[in-house]
C-alpha cells in the first residue's frame, strides 16, 4: 500500500511540472521515477513541497549548463587530480576526492568552482550501478590555511548537494582541516541539513595503521617518514659529549629510531683518554638511558665495576645510620579528594561521548582509506566518463589514437 501511494505521488510531482511549464526530452529523462521519489523523501512526502524543490532544481541545472559540461573545460584541473573519482567502495559507491587548494579561488570565480564540482558529481552518478543511489565524498582540506575560506567552500558544496542532489550523499569526510575549522563547524553545524553525515577527521590517526602501513608506494606519506637506511648506523647526529653518542639504530623503529652508547666520541681531549665503557659497564639501552644519565654516583656503581672507581669518587663524610625504626601505621600518606559538588557527572559522560564520536568517526573511515593514499591517475579518471562528458578524448577511438600516436612520433 505504502509502495503504490509512492508511486501516485511521483507521478502527481511530475503531473505538477507539466502543468507550470513543458517539459524537454532531457528535463522528462532526468525527472525519472528514482528521482522524483528522492526529492519526495527529502521533503517528507510532501507533493507541493516536492514539485517545488524540483522545478528549482530543473531551472538551476539549466543556468549552470549541466547538459553541456565535458572534460576539456577542466582540463588544468584534471591534470593536477583537483577532483576525481578514485574508486568504487565495497557497496559499489563511487568514491570522490577533491583537494581543492586555497589559492584556486583566487584565480577562479564561485560559478567556475561549482560547474568543476557538478561535472564530477555527474561522473560519479554515470559510474553508478543499476541499484546504487549514493555516493561518497573525501574532503582533503590540508591545502587549506585559512578555515574561514575552507568553510566557504565546504557549506557551499553541501548546500549544492542537498538542495539538487537530494539522498545522493552517503558520507563526507572531511581530512586535515584547520586548525580553527572544528570552532566554526560546532557554531555552523546546527543549521546545516546534511552535517549528520559529515565528519572530521585527521590522517594522523591512522599513521600507524596495520593494514596500510606501505608508505613506500605512497608519495603523499613517504616523504614524512623517518628512513635509518639513509643514515649509517655510526653517524653522529648534532654535537655530542664525551660521555654520550647519539647514534641511529639499525632495526625500523618509527617511535625512537635512536640508541645511546657510552663510547668516547671526543677528539679535543688532551693527555690519555680511557674508554668510559670499560669504567662504567654496559652500554646504555633506550630502557635504562634514563637511569644512567640521572642517578647517584653510588647507583652508577652497581652497574659497573666497583674496584676500579677512585677514593675521591664518593664524599669523604660518611652519612648517619639509621638509630630508629619507623612504623608504618604512623606515615601519613595523602588522602585521595573526594568528588566535588562542582564536578558533575555530566562531565564524565560528556568526555566518553566525544571519545565514542572521535572513535566512531575513525572506524567509518577506514574503508575509505585507501582510496585517500591511492595516488591519483588522470588516464584512469578519464576512462570512468561516457560521452558527452568525456569531450573529445572519450569519443576516439582506442584504434584511432594509437594510430595517432604512431604517426606523431615519426615527425
Amino acid at each position: 500500500m505504502g509502495k503504490i501511494d509512492q508511486k501516485e505521488k511521483a507521478q502527481t510531482v511530475v503531473d505538477i511540472l507539466r502543468k507550470q511549464a513543458p517539459l524537454t526530452v532531457k528535463q522528462e529523462k532526468f525527472c525519472n521515477k528514482a528521482c522524483v521519489e528522492r526529492f519526495l523523501k527529502a521533503k517528507n512526502d510532501s507533493v507541493k513541497k516536492g514539485a517545488k524543490q524540483l522545478r528549482n532544481c530543473l531551472a538551476w541545472r539549466d543556468s549552470i549548463g549541466t547538459d553541456h559540461l565535458i572534460a576539456d573545460e577542466f582540463s588544468a584541473e584534471l591534470a593536477e587530480g583537483l577532483a576525481y573519482v578514485a574508486g568504487h567502495d565495497e557497496e559499489s559507491r563511487p568514491v570522490m576526492i577533491f583537494r581543492i587548494k586555497q589559492d584556486y579561488q583566487k584565480f577562479h570565480s564561485q560559478k567556475q568552482f561549482t560547474r568543476l564540482l557538478v561535472f564530477t558529481l555527474e561522473v560519479a552518478i554515470q559510474t553508478m550501478s543499476k541499484n546504487v543511489e549514493q555516493f561518497v565524498l573525501l574532503f582533503d582540506a590540508s591545502f587549506f590555511r585559512s578555515a574561514s575560506a575552507f568553510m566557504n567552500m565546504l557549506l557551499a558544496t553541501l548546500k549544492i548537494m542537498g538542495d539538487y542532489y537530494p539522498g545522493r550523499l552517503h558520507k563526507a569526510f572531511v581530512i586535515d582541516p584547520p586548525s580553527l575549522f572544528s570552532y566554526l563547524w560546532k557554531g555552523v553545524k546546527p543549521f546545516v541539513e546534511l552535517s549528520p553525515l559529515t565528519m572530521v577527521v585527521s590522517s594522523l590517526d591512522f599513521e600507524e595503521s596495520l593494514e596500510f602501513n606501505d608508505f613506500a608506494s605512497y608519495p603523499r606519506a613517504a616523504s614524512l617518514r623517518f628512513d635509518p637506511s639513509n643514515v649509517p648506523s655510526s653517524a653522529k647526529i648534532g654535537s655530542c659529549s664525551s660521555r654520550f653518542s647519539f647514534t641511529v639504530s639499525h632495526h625500523n623503529d618509527s617511535l625512537k629510531p635512536w640508541h645511546l652508547t657510552l663510547t668516547d666520541t671526543s677528539g679535543s681531549k688532551v693527555g690519555p683518554t680511557t674508554s668510559s665503557a670499560a669504567l662504567l659497564g654496559p652500554a646504555i639501552s633506550p630502557l635504562n638511558a634514563r637511569s644512567h644519565s640521572f642517578a647517584s654516583p653510588s647507583a652508577r656503581a652497581s652497574y659497573g665495576n666497583t674496584r676500579t672507581i677512585k677514593k675521591g669518587f664518593f664524599p669523604s663524610t660518611p652519612l648517619p645510620q639509621k638509630t630508629q625504626k619507623l612504623d608504618s601505621s604512623m606515615i601519613n600518606h595523602p588522602r585521595t579528594p573526594g568528588p566535588s559538588f562542582l564536578h558533575s557527572s555530566a562531565l564524565f559522560f560528556k568526555k566518553d561521548c566525544q571519545v565514542n564520536k572521535v572513535t566512531k568517526c575513525r572506524d567509518s573511515f577506514v574503508p575509505f582509506l585507501k582510496f585517500y593514499r591511492r595516488p591519483y591517475d588522470e588516464m584512469i579518471y578519464r576512462s570512468k566518463m561516457r560521452p558527452p562528458l568525456g569531450g573529445l578524448i572519450s569519443i576516439i577511438s582506442p584504434q584511432i589514437r594509437r594510430r595517432h600516436m604512431c604517426i606523431s612520433q615519426r615527425f
